[in-house]
């Protein structure tokens, strides 16, 4: 198994933190009171979510032999720490590691744009996360089942929200179709990878910790092509899909993400409140 598990809770917290950031970006600029909170609150859940994984992630990394340490992360912060014999917790996670140690999907660092873009998003990554910890919840690693079941009742939530809002939006007025259709055509391309496995991917379902990308494609597949018949939206023809996001090749976007989140700590090194 190696790092693999490593690898794959990584993968999942770091969609969780990079979402939960960008959907933050709109507190205060919520279209309405009642939305902007209810963003705000679903920012916090991803975050929660991530917290709980790097948790995790942070205590397989400090059991890993002195070797695989050395190369697991290319970060010169985190490498220093581990030379120096020092555990690393769940904020170095988040905030000493470069943008090519981060293992998220493509789909969760691009910009908001508007009201349309954003939910479009938060709905193909909530139909996936749905179906992904309904899955987990049955891992034999009892931490990622533990964090699953937890997860799943916030998701759940998350779903029918931004399913309700695709629906508004797309079949309301001409304005806010076109604009729906626009972000569903716009953000199509970055759906792909969440079906493409990784090494990591493939090892953790052979070892019952993880979930088949297969059935969930098809399980997505359906609950996006239900929701989008009430929204009147159409999905665009398959095409090619962007990935790269899983192994740490991203876009330009992460890099203004982690400048904006990371500050402080890299500002003032071991800074504590």
């Amino acid at each position: 198994m190696g790092t693999d598990k490593l690898k794959y809770t990584l993968q999942i917290a770091d969609n969780a933190l990079i979402l939960g950031h960008r959907l933050s970006e709109w507190c205060g600029h919520g279209p309405i009171l009642e939305q902007d909170i209810a963003l705000t609150n679903t920012a916090l859940d991803h975050l929660g979510t991530a917290r709980s994984l790097y948790q995790y992630a942070a205590e397989q990394f400090n059991t890993l032999a002195a070797g695989e340490k050395d190369n697991f992360f290319s970060s010169p912060s985190l490498q220093s720490i581990t030379a120096a014999g020092k555990a690393i917790d769940e904020d170095d996670m988040a905030y000493l590691r470069d943008g090519w140690d981060f293992r998220n999907l493509l789909l969760v660092e691009q910009p908001n744009n508007d009201w349309a873009f954003t939910v479009a998003r938060s709905l193909f990554v909530d139909a996936f996360n749905y179906f992904l910890f309904s899955a987990l919840q049955n891992s034999k690693d009892e931490t990622i089942a533990a964090i699953a079941e937890k997860a799943l009742k916030e998701v759940t939530y998350h779903l029918r929200w931004s399913s309700e809002w695709v629906i508004r939006l797309g079949d309301g007025t001409e304005e806010s179709h076109k604009r729906m259709q626009d972000a569903v055509d716009n953000l199509w391309q970055y759906t792909g990878e969440f079906f493409i496995a990784t090494p990591a991917d493939t090892d953790m379902l052979a070892m019952g910790i993880g979930t088949d990308l297969g059935m969930l494609k098809a399980l997505w597949t359906q609950r996006i092509n239900a929701v989008f018949a009430e929204a009147t939206v159409t999905a665009p023809e398959e095409s090619w899909m962007q990935q790269g996001g899983k192994e740490g090749r991203h876009s330009e976007y992460l890099g203004y993400i982690l400048a904006e989140m990371q500050f402080m700590q890299r500002a003032y090194p071991n800074m504590e409140w």
